[in-house]
Order: C-alpha cells, then sequence, then structure tokens
C-alpha cells in the first residue's frame, strides 16, 4: 500500500481522532486527509493529533513528497491533489461539491497514481462529497472503506457512497484502524 487518503466532513474531527488513536506505532503507510474545514485555521487539532498519535501530523506542502509515518491535512480553502511522483499539490481552483478542499480531488488524484496499491476511506459527512472519488479508487482497482453511516455523526456522506456503489468494507470507524492493519500486513506478505 502506498498510500491511505482519507475524507470527512460534518464530525469529522472526532472520527479522524479516533481512527489515528486506534493505529498502532509501527504503522508506517502515509495518510492524506480532507477534512471540510472551510476557512478555519486547525493547527491546535493538528497540535493535539501530533501529541496523541504515533504520527507526524502536519498541513500539506506544495511539491511535498509523502513520507511514511506521515498524515497530510489539507490547508484550509486548498484543494490537495496526489501527483505521479507522490508529491502532493495545493489548487485554489473552483469549489468542488460546494467545498474547497474537496475530497473527490484527493481521492480521484490519488486513484490516478497510486492505483490499486491506495485505500480510501470515507467517514462522516454531510454531502455526497467523496463519493465519486471513493467509486474511482475502487475503479482503479484500490481498497475502499466506508464508515457505517448507522455509528457516523453525520450518515449523509457515507450512505452517498453506498448508494453509488458497492464499497469493499462498511465498518464502525473504531474498525476502521484494525481493517488498515491487516490490510498493509496482507499487502506486505505479497
Amino acid at each position: 500500500m502506498k498510500a491511505i487518503v482519507a475524507g470527512a466532513s460534518y464530525g469529522g474531527m472526532e472520527a479522524i481522532k479516533t481512527l489515528l488513536s486506534a493505529l498502532p506505532e509501527n504503522f508506517s503507510v502515509p495518510v492524506i486527509v480532507v477534512l471540510h474545514i472551510g476557512n478555519n485555521n486547525v493547527s491546535g487539532f493538528l497540535s493535539y493529533l501530533n501529541k496523541n498519535t504515533p504520527f507526524k501530523v502536519k498541513e500539506a506542502g506544495e511539491k511535498e513528497k509523502i513520507r511514511p509515518k506521515t498524515v497530510y491535512f489539507a490547508p484550509p480553502n486548498y484543494h490537495l491533489q496526489l501527483e505521479a511522483d507522490y508529491s502532493l499539490s495545493l489548487s485554489t481552483d473552483a469549489k468542488v461539491n460546494f467545498s474547497r478542499p474537496s475530497i473527490d480531488v484527493l481521492f480521484e488524484t490519488a486513484a490516478w497514481t497510486c492505483r490499486n496499491e491506495l485505500t480510501g476511506i470515507l467517514l462522516t459527512g454531510s454531502n455526497s462529497d467523496g463519493s465519486k472519488g471513493l467509486h474511482t479508487i475502487q475503479k482503479y482497482g484500490g481498497t475502499t472503506l466506508v464508515e457505517n453511516p448507522e455509528t457516523a455523526f453525520a450518515k449523509a456522506m457515507p450512505s452517498s457512497a453506498i448508494e453509488l456503489f458497492k464499497p469493499d468494507f462498511v465498518l464502525n470507524v473504531e474498525e476502521i484502524a484494525k481493517k488498515l492493519v491487516e490490510l498493509s500486513k496482507m499487502d506486505a506478505s505479497t
């Protein structure tokens, strides 16, 4: 697995905190996150995650290559993309699904780059951003995980993905970390 991409909106800070806190210290796959935050600064949230998870957590930088054991967040009001050389790029292109950053933009560019070596996770949220991008990940051979809408803080986002296609796994947020560890071990053994 080259990378994990995750997207969340309403209720997403708590879901991402739960997910990252549950991953073991030796988990090394880079994680790239779009959290719908509009123009809001999340430096306090990133500082919290740096202190309470085993990862380096940071705002993504332009042309920065992704590294193991690092979690990258899209900066406020920028789309985040994964380029063919595994570097990140930022853009202020028009909003997609009323959002910038858009989950679909990250998921689609990561799918084109990583193909079957990508895992995509769509978490809680109150719109449909991420559904099409997650479907693209599956079409390119990647693994797709969706938070169980019944236990999600806001069910619209995970539900829209399930209505669009059949994700590989639908799990409570607490179970997603365990599945990621399983997938990374399966990956290492092949």
